[in-house]
Protein backbone atom coordinates (compact mmCIF):
# COMPACT_ATOMS: atom_id res chain seq x y z
CA UNK A 1 0.00 0.00 0.00
CA UNK A 2 1.26 3.30 -1.02
CA UNK A 3 1.80 6.07 1.68
CA UNK A 4 0.25 9.12 1.48
CA UNK A 5 2.51 12.11 -0.57
CA UNK A 6 3.60 14.43 2.64
CA UNK A 7 5.51 16.61 0.12
CA UNK A 8 3.27 19.62 1.10
CA UNK A 9 3.76 19.90 4.86
CA UNK A 10 6.16 22.08 5.92
CA UNK A 11 9.03 21.34 8.53
CA UNK A 12 7.95 23.30 11.76
CA UNK A 13 11.17 25.41 13.25
CA UNK A 14 11.89 26.06 16.97
CA UNK A 15 12.64 28.96 18.13
CA UNK A 16 14.97 30.36 20.31
CA UNK A 17 14.32 32.50 23.06
CA UNK A 18 15.65 35.42 21.54
CA UNK A 19 13.77 34.83 18.64
CA UNK A 20 10.45 34.01 20.35
CA UNK A 21 10.64 37.62 21.82
CA UNK A 22 11.77 39.32 19.20
CA UNK A 23 8.46 38.18 17.40
CA UNK A 24 6.61 39.04 20.36
CA UNK A 25 7.80 42.91 20.56
CA UNK A 26 7.57 43.01 17.06
CA UNK A 27 3.89 41.46 17.08
CA UNK A 28 2.83 44.39 19.57
CA UNK A 29 4.83 47.50 18.16
CA UNK A 30 3.07 46.61 15.13
CA UNK A 31 -0.41 45.93 16.29
CA UNK A 32 0.34 49.30 18.02
CA UNK A 33 -0.21 47.28 21.80
CA UNK A 34 2.85 49.30 22.27
CA UNK A 35 2.93 52.67 20.47
CA UNK A 36 4.65 54.86 18.54
CA UNK A 37 7.27 56.88 20.88
CA UNK A 38 6.13 54.89 23.77
CA UNK A 39 8.93 54.32 26.29
CA UNK A 40 9.06 50.55 28.23
CA UNK A 41 11.09 49.02 30.62
CA UNK A 42 13.21 45.97 29.46
CA UNK A 43 12.47 44.58 33.03
CA UNK A 44 8.67 44.91 33.02
CA UNK A 45 8.61 43.20 29.07
CA UNK A 46 11.13 40.40 30.58
CA UNK A 47 8.57 40.15 33.47
CA UNK A 48 5.30 40.28 31.30
CA UNK A 49 7.06 37.37 29.00
CA UNK A 50 8.34 35.09 31.68
CA UNK A 51 11.95 35.41 30.50
CA UNK A 52 15.57 37.28 31.56
CA UNK A 53 16.29 40.56 30.54
CA UNK A 54 19.22 39.55 28.25
CA UNK A 55 17.26 37.73 25.43
CA UNK A 56 14.77 41.04 25.53
CA UNK A 57 17.95 43.40 25.57
CA UNK A 58 19.36 40.89 22.36
CA UNK A 59 15.90 41.01 21.02
CA UNK A 60 15.78 44.69 21.32
CA UNK A 61 19.00 45.00 19.29
CA UNK A 62 17.93 43.30 16.11
CA UNK A 63 14.40 45.31 16.37
CA UNK A 64 16.36 48.55 16.43
CA UNK A 65 18.03 47.41 13.37
CA UNK A 66 14.46 47.22 11.64
CA UNK A 67 13.67 50.73 12.93
CA UNK A 68 11.07 49.82 15.30
CA UNK A 69 12.60 50.63 18.14
CA UNK A 70 15.25 53.17 20.02
CA UNK A 71 17.37 51.38 22.72
CA UNK A 72 18.53 53.69 25.64
CA UNK A 73 22.02 53.14 27.82
CA UNK A 74 20.03 52.38 30.81
CA UNK A 75 17.26 49.73 31.10
CA UNK A 76 14.41 51.22 28.84
CA UNK A 77 13.76 51.39 25.01
CA UNK A 78 11.17 53.38 23.28
CA UNK A 79 9.26 52.46 20.02
CA UNK A 80 10.41 54.68 17.08
CA UNK A 81 7.81 57.50 16.18
CA UNK A 82 6.30 56.98 12.82
CA UNK A 83 7.44 59.64 10.65
CA UNK A 84 7.34 61.23 7.20
CA UNK A 85 11.09 61.12 7.01
CA UNK A 86 11.82 57.46 7.84
CA UNK A 87 8.54 56.25 5.68
CA UNK A 88 9.92 58.17 2.64
CA UNK A 89 13.40 56.71 3.25
CA UNK A 90 11.59 53.36 3.41
CA UNK A 91 10.27 53.66 -0.08
CA UNK A 92 12.94 55.08 -1.66
CA UNK A 93 15.01 52.22 -1.45
CA UNK A 94 12.18 49.65 -1.57
CA UNK A 95 11.41 51.00 -5.47
CA UNK A 96 15.39 51.14 -6.01
CA UNK A 97 14.72 47.61 -5.61
CA UNK A 98 11.44 45.26 -6.00
CA UNK A 99 10.42 46.95 -9.41
CA UNK A 100 13.95 45.68 -11.05
CA UNK A 101 13.73 41.73 -8.88
CA UNK A 102 10.02 41.36 -9.99
CA UNK A 103 11.00 42.41 -13.99
CA UNK A 104 14.02 39.56 -13.59
CA UNK A 105 11.33 37.43 -11.78
CA UNK A 106 8.34 37.30 -14.14
CA UNK A 107 10.84 35.49 -16.55
CA UNK A 108 11.67 32.93 -13.92
CA UNK A 109 8.25 31.91 -12.36
CA UNK A 110 7.17 28.68 -13.36
CA UNK A 111 3.32 26.85 -13.73
CA UNK A 112 3.94 26.13 -9.67
CA UNK A 113 5.25 29.48 -8.55
CA UNK A 114 1.92 30.84 -9.99
CA UNK A 115 0.07 28.26 -8.73
CA UNK A 116 1.73 28.86 -5.38
CA UNK A 117 1.04 32.79 -5.84
CA UNK A 118 -2.89 32.33 -7.23
CA UNK A 119 -3.03 30.50 -3.61
CA UNK A 120 -2.23 33.49 -1.49
CA UNK A 121 -4.74 35.17 -3.27
CA UNK A 122 -7.48 33.10 -2.09
CA UNK A 123 -6.20 32.92 1.68
CA UNK A 124 -6.21 36.94 1.31
CA UNK A 125 -9.92 36.94 -0.06
CA UNK A 126 -10.69 35.14 3.75
CA UNK A 127 -13.00 37.27 6.04
CA UNK A 128 -11.86 35.14 9.11
CA UNK A 129 -8.69 36.11 8.29
CA UNK A 130 -6.61 37.70 11.76
CA UNK A 131 -4.56 40.75 10.99
CA UNK A 132 -1.61 38.60 11.71
CA UNK A 133 -2.51 35.93 9.23
CA UNK A 134 -3.16 38.48 6.55
CA UNK A 135 -0.01 39.98 6.68
CA UNK A 136 1.93 37.02 7.07
CA UNK A 137 0.04 35.78 3.66
CA UNK A 138 0.83 39.02 2.26
CA UNK A 139 4.51 39.25 3.26
CA UNK A 140 4.19 35.60 1.43
CA UNK A 141 2.98 36.40 -1.60
CA UNK A 142 5.76 39.29 -2.07
CA UNK A 143 8.22 37.20 -1.17
CA UNK A 144 7.26 34.28 -3.50
CA UNK A 145 6.94 36.58 -6.72
CA UNK A 146 10.18 38.10 -6.78
CA UNK A 147 12.10 34.72 -5.02
CA UNK A 148 13.04 34.09 -8.37
CA UNK A 149 15.50 36.77 -9.26
CA UNK A 150 16.47 37.54 -5.87
CA UNK A 151 20.20 36.66 -3.91
CA UNK A 152 20.17 35.90 0.01
CA UNK A 153 21.37 39.78 0.21
CA UNK A 154 18.60 41.10 -1.60
CA UNK A 155 16.13 39.19 0.83
CA UNK A 156 17.80 40.38 3.58
CA UNK A 157 17.96 43.97 2.73
CA UNK A 158 14.37 43.20 1.83
CA UNK A 159 12.83 41.54 4.93
CA UNK A 160 14.45 45.13 6.69
CA UNK A 161 12.52 46.95 4.93
CA UNK A 162 9.56 45.12 4.92
CA UNK A 163 9.12 44.96 8.44
CA UNK A 164 9.97 49.14 9.03
CA UNK A 165 7.01 49.57 6.55
CA UNK A 166 4.44 47.02 7.82
CA UNK A 167 4.19 49.32 10.64
CA UNK A 168 2.92 52.05 8.34
CA UNK A 169 1.39 50.20 6.00
CA UNK A 170 -0.73 48.29 8.98
CA UNK A 171 -1.60 52.21 10.40
CA UNK A 172 -2.60 52.94 7.19
CA UNK A 173 -4.77 50.51 6.13
CA UNK A 174 -6.27 50.51 10.36
CA UNK A 175 -9.06 51.91 9.30
CA UNK A 176 -10.42 49.54 6.89
CA UNK A 177 -10.47 46.46 8.81
CA UNK A 178 -14.37 46.43 9.20
CA UNK A 179 -14.99 47.57 5.61
CA UNK A 180 -16.09 44.45 4.67
CA UNK A 181 -15.27 45.09 0.51
CA UNK A 182 -11.57 45.19 2.09
CA UNK A 183 -10.74 41.44 1.52
CA UNK A 184 -11.71 42.14 -2.32
CA UNK A 185 -10.04 45.37 -2.74
CA UNK A 186 -6.86 43.30 -1.13
CA UNK A 187 -7.06 40.55 -3.68
CA UNK A 188 -7.44 42.46 -6.37
CA UNK A 189 -4.64 44.89 -5.68
CA UNK A 190 -2.34 42.06 -5.74
CA UNK A 191 -4.00 39.98 -8.71
CA UNK A 192 -2.79 42.76 -10.92
CA UNK A 193 0.84 42.28 -9.89
CA UNK A 194 0.64 38.67 -10.68
CA UNK A 195 -1.22 39.60 -13.94
CA UNK A 196 1.64 41.83 -15.11
CA UNK A 197 3.81 39.23 -14.41
CA UNK A 198 2.38 36.44 -15.84
CA UNK A 199 2.98 38.41 -19.17
CA UNK A 200 6.89 37.81 -18.79
CA UNK A 201 6.90 41.63 -19.97
CA UNK A 202 9.58 42.98 -17.34
CA UNK A 203 8.39 46.48 -17.90
CA UNK A 204 5.09 45.72 -17.14
CA UNK A 205 5.76 43.58 -13.93
CA UNK A 206 8.20 46.30 -12.66
CA UNK A 207 5.76 49.16 -13.69
CA UNK A 208 3.26 47.18 -11.51
CA UNK A 209 5.49 47.34 -8.88
CA UNK A 210 5.81 50.73 -8.53
CA UNK A 211 2.13 52.32 -9.12
CA UNK A 212 1.62 49.44 -5.70
CA UNK A 213 4.08 50.76 -3.39
CA UNK A 214 3.35 54.61 -4.74
CA UNK A 215 -0.12 53.91 -3.42
CA UNK A 216 0.89 52.45 -0.10
CA UNK A 217 3.46 55.20 0.50
CA UNK A 218 0.54 57.27 0.21
CA UNK A 219 -2.14 55.69 2.55
CA UNK A 220 0.62 55.16 5.07
CA UNK A 221 1.60 58.73 5.36
CA UNK A 222 -1.95 59.55 4.95
CA UNK A 223 -2.04 57.57 8.36
CA UNK A 224 1.06 59.20 9.79
CA UNK A 225 -0.09 62.72 9.34
CA UNK A 226 -3.21 61.24 11.46
CA UNK A 227 -1.03 60.06 14.20
CA UNK A 228 1.06 63.32 14.50
CA UNK A 229 -1.90 65.61 14.43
Amino acid sequence: MTEPSTTGVRPVQALSVVEQVTKEIRRSILSADLRPGQEFSLREIAGRLGVSIIPVREALHHLEGQGLVITARGKSATVSPLSHDDLRAVYRLRRQIEPGLVGRACVLLTQHDHARLRSHLEVMHDQTLSHEEIYEVHHEFHLDLLRPAATDWDLRVLGMLWHAAERYVRAGFAGRGTDPDEPRRRVEAHALLLDAAAERDPGRAAQAVLLHLENNERIAQQAVTAANQ
